[in-house]
């Protein structure tokens, strides 16, 4: 009867063993990795800037490849310039509901109580990056590493005028790029799948080319400028051909660095756990071959706003299927999260559809939509088959992709049904302008260490004046008057206490002026005693003259601790004392919060 006893107790531990290892075991089992997500975006590149699109004029073998080894949508379409597309594509909504209207000086920015897809896959377990040209806003909580991003390096700003080793910021904290900003870019890119190879990520790379200036390596351009073109631009201008192989031999270094993302993708056995996009924010930023569309880069005809789209994913999304149906932007959140089985947590309308369906092949129906495009008061109107332009005339894009024979009169009405559309769209969209925007720029954010305070978003009063007249990557100068000045519309959001850094250039003759930064009754001063006068600089990189400006090295100053309140008003930036015959010139403001 013991040995029975002692018999059942052994084989009860047995059992009981054995559940603990099949539960421990159980647990020990990695979660399912969810794919990662790489979003390539080319910047003022348009729709025929691809040898895949039919242009001899250049070989993108590289971006090619996206469209044979997986899906592309033939009619795909984005907003007609930068800010407004990436505001949508980030969060699935129209640019119009969300506070953007410009590209500079706070209307870039989009509202803080949307939803971006980097925080939808963040709160999924996603490691999130984004690497390049932000363009909707700098100061936290607009800034990226707000939005959900885990980390950004880059600029925040839109036009930026130098891409060979320029002033960036890495997180807020301003550094020195290293080496032609796209390949830059595209190292952090290749540094951060790396290092997160085994755990699941979304990679944002917001290129910033082939926007101006025309800056590229020589190994680019010495192959394209003295090539042939084969195609031009059939509008009804002169084609600035520099430019035209400026742009082609930009899109070819993007074509470089997509292939080194793609290698080290499949480097790293993560071909089947990736999906990869590419497409770009706008058409050309010039006349060029475009495949005899109408318009460019600010315009709502096809060839402002058509962009290429491919995607891949391998085994899953088959092979070189090209899909016909409209598409845009406003699609990349609604039809990710449908790729990723991720529910959309957010309380506002997606305007976007989820094509999730079509790509994984599918049987599905898609109902029919209208797809509108707008900028600086102009609004036309996609349907599968029509464009309704900015004057309401109509065309069949499926016979008339150049938009040359208007047809509103065949088809009275599919043309009211179109103009009564987008009436109606812009009544209910169009939010924020310019006269009724309120929004202060942000200071005191307590979970960011880092703000930026630049010319582009300040108001200069007297003498002082801009570089340029492009605000985003201007500097003020003429600073010559105690009466002169340059403030700032600011809300202080939380309590604090700030290190804040100018950045300056001033010539040794005009060393001696003590400049005072002033927010209500928060005041503090310096006196510039240390020279720092370089020269301008782009000129020698540029491979065409450029609209924008010149830069220089700017050096920091540091001018002490300010405390400011929560509170709104004006943070004013001015000269007690004048030496010389100026004060200098002004690029930045760079506050640090001390804890």
């Amino acid at each position: 009867m013991k040995q029975f006893k002692i018999l059942s107790i052994l084989i009860l531990l047995s059992i009981l063993i054995s559940c603990v290892e099949k539960v421990k075991e159980k647990s020990s089992k990695p979660a399912i990795k969810k794919p990662n997500v790489i979003l390539i975006l080319a910047d003022d590149q348009g729709w025929g800037d691809l040898s895949s699109s039919g242009n001899t004029n250049l070989n993108t073998p590289h971006i090619d490849s996206l469209k044979s080894n997986g899906a592309s949508f033939e009619n795909f379409y984005v907003q007609p310039v930068c800010s407004p597309t990436r505001a949508e594509l980030l969060t699935g909504r129209y640019f119009t509901r969300m506070g953007v209207y410009k590209t500079s000086s706070g209307g870039e920015r989009f509202n803080l109580n949307e939803t971006t897809i980097a925080e939808l896959l963040k709160n999924e377990g996603y490691h999130t990056a984004a690497f390049g040209k932000w363009h909707n806003g700098m100061q936290p909580p607009y800034h990226p590493n707000s939005r959900g991003f885990e980390q950004f390096y880059g600029f925040a700003s839109g036009h930026w005028g130098n891409y060979f080793s320029p002033m960036l910021e890495n997180n807020g904290e301003i550094v020195k790029g290293n080496g032609f900003l796209v390949d830059d870019l595209t190292d952090k890119g290749l540094d951060f799948i790396e290092k997160n190879a085994s755990e699941s990520f979304f990679l944002y790379l917001p290129y910033n080319t082939p926007h101006s200036p025309m800056q590229v390596p020589d190994t680019y351009w010495d192959r394209m400028k003295h090539k042939s073109l084969e195609l031009l631009s059939e509008a009804d201008v002169e084609e600035d051909l520099q430019f035209t192989k400026a742009a082609l031999a930009m899109v070819e270094n993007i074509d470089d660095n997509v292939g080194r993302v793609i290698d080290k993708i499949k480097k790293l056995g993560l071909d089947e756990d990736t999906i990869i996009i590419y497409l770009s924010d706008n058409g050309p930023n010039a006349y060029r071959w475009n495949d005899g569309m109408r318009g460019k880069k600010g315009s709502v005809d096809e060839g402002g706003v058509r962009t290429p789209f491919y995607i891949q994913w391998a085994k899953h999304i088959e092979k070189g299927i090209n899909l016909t149906e409209i598409a845009s932007g406003l699609d990349i959140l609604p039809t990710l999260c449908g790729l990723l089985s991720i529910p959309i947590k957010t309380e506002k309308t997606i305007d976007g559809e989820d094509l999730s369906p079509l790509l994984l092949g599918n049987a599905v129906s898609i109902k029919d939509r209208f797809i509108y495009n707008h900028w600086n008061g102009k609004t036309s109107v996609r349907s599968q088959q029509f464009r309704l332009d900015e004057e309401n005339r109509l065309y069949d894009i499926t016979e008339d992709r150049g938009q040359k024979f208007d047809v509103s009169n065949k088809y009275p009405q599919i043309t009211d049904s179109l103009i009564s559309a987008k009436n109606t769209w812009e009544k209910e969209t169009i939010k924020i302008t310019k006269e009724n925007d309120k929004r202060a720029f942000t200071l005191g954010y307590s979970k960011a260490l880092y703000t930026q305070l630049p010319p582009r978003d300040g108001e200069a009063h007297g003498n002082i004046k801009r570089s340029n007249q492009w605000p985003n990557d201007s500097f003020f100068t003429n600073w010559k008057s105690v009466n002169d000045s340059i403030t700032w519309n600011v809300e202080i959001l939380e309590d604090g206490r700030f290190q804040v850094e100018l950045y300056y250039t001033c010539p040794k003759i005009d060393l001696g002026s003590i400049v005072e930064l002033s927010f209500n009754n928060s005041k503090i001063a310096k006196k510039i005693t240390e020279p720092h006068d370089p020269v301008l600089i782009g000129m020698n990189e540029d491979r065409v003259p450029r609209m924008e400006s010149y830069v220089k090295e700017f050096k920091p100053l540091n001018l002490g601790v300010i405390t400011l309140k929560k509170s709104s008003g004006k943070l004013t930036l001015k000269a007690l004392e004048i030496e010389g015959s100026q004060v200098g010139d002004f690029r930045l403001l760079q506050f640090k919060r001390i804890e």
